[in-house]
């Protein structure tokens, strides 16, 4: 390995952390080379919803103008029985601030921000890491075409069915979320809804949030015993109780089925994340459900944070650990918190519907309050 390739971070994944991580390097002055098995972008027809932190970490990025001019501000959730009742509101822009409020954009338009002006050399599109090998100075990914790239460490960041992660602690990392099995994402015309907007009934959610251009992303969810597989028909009984607003919106989403990303829960809960020079970054490390919508957040965030260390150290030997240890906290938090809201979820309607309006205002501000502070 020459000096140039020691010198130089491998990033498996191209996808929000692996662009975060390639973002977050380029900032720092350390040059990356990002390996990513798609050839094209995946999801890029769909949304993702921006709580403040991750509203922040783009900051941080000065990408928070840019952010601005394309999707919309979340400016107020609202949690509804399945009939349609309030439970709770929230005004999410007097908890966040103006500056750092939530925003709703196209999953497209997020990977567009993250790649801007980074240098098009830097990314090979199209390959697959087939084995990880670690040898002093640092470690090498052989591809599955034969060729090898080595670097000073490697970023696993390719997601929740990590490669970089099965080469290094086995087959034994995912489970299935405790909020549900299965569930379903979407753009739909908006509806009328003008709020970050979920309905909740006997083991089904239903979500919509307000994007742009006249539309709103959804999402639903099915638990275990409600669904008959993957077929996204199979949900309409569930929702059968729900109001004329989301069956009639889910009839016009299930007459175009290409349209419905089919999305099982699957959560990663490991003892480690680091081993020598190869570090877990974002679904990666620490998929979870997305009750409180931290997968882009803690991935934009651990991008920031390991770009940090490795600039402020001249040895790499303890910057996963020392990464583990900065990030560990926040990461426990909100999978702690995403249990507790997916217990709560899970309780019959009745009592679901009792606890909520008390609780429910009371666990947003016990879980998104510590993350108004920066990490790291």
């Amino acid at each position: 390995m020459d000096t140039q390739e020691v010198g130089r971070v491998l990033v498996a994944g191209g996808g929000i952390a692996g662009l975060a991580v390639r973002r977050a390097l380029h900032q720092q002055g350390i040059p990356s080379l990002t390996l990513e098995r798609r050839g094209v972008q995946a999801d890029a027809g769909l949304a993702i919803n921006l709580p403040g932190n991750a509203v922040r970490a783009l900051s941080q990025f000065g990408l928070l103008d840019a952010l601005r001019a394309v999707g919309a501000p979340v400016r107020r959730r609202e949690y509804r029985t399945e009939r349609g009742r309030l439970l709770f509101a929230v005004d999410e822009t007097a908890f966040w601030g103006t500056e750092t409020g939530p925003h709703c954009l196209r999953r497209a338009d997020l990977l567009h921000l993250l790649q801007g002006d980074l240098p098009p050399g830097d990314i090979r599109r199209g390959v697959e890491i087939a084995a990880v090998r670690q040898g002093p100075p640092g470690v090498a990914a052989e591809l599955a075409d034969g060729s090898t790239e080595s670097g000073g460490l490697l970023v696993g960041a390719d997601g929740v069915h990590s490669a970089v992660r099965r080469s290094l602690f086995g087959e034994q990392a995912l489970g299935s979320a405790m909020l549900a099995t299965q569930s379903w994402r979407f753009m739909t015309p908006n509806p009328g809804v003008e709020a970050w907007t979920l309905w909740a009934g006997a083991g089904a959610l239903f979500l919509l949030i307000p994007v742009d251009r006249g539309e709103a992303y959804g999402w639903a969810s099915v638990s275990a015993g409600r669904e008959r597989g993957p077929d996204p028909a199979a949900i309409r009984g569930a929702f059968a109780p729900f109001p004329r607003l989301v069956r009639d919106t889910l009839d016009a989403v299930l007459s175009q089925p290409d349209a419905v990303y089919h999305s099982p829960l699957e959560e990663v809960r490991i003892p480690a994340w680091t081993r020598d020079r190869v570090v877990l970054l974002g679904d990666a490390a620490h998929a979870t459900a997305p009750v409180w919508a931290q997968g882009a957040a803690l991935a934009l965030e651990d991008a920031q944070v390991l770009a940090r260390l490795l600039a402020e150290r001249a040895d790499w030997d303890r910057v996963g650990p020392d990464y583990e240890r900065l990030r560990r906290p926040r990461v426990a938090h909100v999978q702690s918190m995403t249990d507790r809201l997916s217990r709560t979820a899970r309780m019959p309607d009745w009592a679901r519907n009792v606890l909520l309006p008390v609780v429910g205002p009371r666990s947003y501000r016990a879980t998104y309050a510590p993350l108004r502070t920066p990490t790291g």
